[in-house]
């Protein structure tokens, strides 16, 4: 019986919704995923990436394909011509990854997945991370310097030394961070906490919307929720 395959890009827009989407149709369905290289990233800022081992366990149709672990042909991708899966989900999927799509181009695991799929004829599901003009988010964990640079505990901070990745510093190194939050609990100021900001698309990412819309195979969702209407 086919699978689903889900691909995650570097949004973190949806992020958390498109993993709690995935486990919970991991329940009655095999889900493999494919994570791009930007979205492995994002997952571990967010303190997401552990959920995926649930969500697809291991065993054929439920790995976790990482782009930095695949060949630059991305065999994995291959899967659609196979007839293997029944659909593909895309999301979150970033401006970038939308433009590449639109543009016809497939230089990444997951565009080299919508090419594929959609010349076997396997319908393409995409969530986009820009959809309105203006949209709200939150970023994974940051330091306010001016409360941070201030705290009289600064030479020996209980943030810095019980950080388990050693990513806490003045500013938290994204590439060592995994968003476990054990920063937020030991920092005597608080001045560790996420930050929301208002978004404004850029027309060229509206314009491109307009256009995946167009492409045979392909369904622009308007929002999380829908997904389950497509399952």
């Amino acid at each position: 019986m086919p699978g689903i395959a889900w691909a995650i890009t570097g949004g973190g827009q949806h992020l958390a919704g498109c993993v709690a989407a995935m486990e919970h149709l991991s329940r009655r369905e095999k889900i493999c995923s494919y994570v791009s290289r930007a979205g492995e990233e994002v997952l571990q800022r967010y303190g997401l990436f552990p959920r995926l081992g649930a969500i697809s366990p291991g065993g054929y149709l439920q790995e976790v394909f990482l782009e930095r672990e695949c060949g630059y042909s991305f065999p994995e991708a291959g899967r659609f011509m196979l007839g293997r899966f029944e659909l593909l989900i895309v999301a979150p999927a970033t401006s970038n990854t939308v433009a590449k799509v639109v543009a016809g181009i497939a230089d990444s695991l997951v565009t080299n997945a919508v090419s594929l799929a959609n010349k076997a004829g396997v319908p393409v599901y995409v969530l986009p991370t820009d959809l309105d003009e203006v949209a709200f988010t939150s970023t994974p964990y940051l330091v306010r310097r001016e409360v941070c640079l201030d705290c009289p505990s600064l030479a020996d901070c209980p943030a810095r030394q019980g950080c388990p990745m050693a990513a806490f510093a003045e500013q938290i190194d994204p590439t060592l961070c995994n968003g476990c939050g054990t920063c937020v609990s030991l920092c005597p100021r608080q001045a560790v906490s996420l930050a929301e900001f208002s978004v404004r698309t850029r027309p060229i990412d509206l314009q491109n919307l307009d256009r995946l819309r167009d492409m045979p195979g392909v369904t622009v969702l308007s929002r999380l929720e829908d997904i389950a209407g497509v399952l």
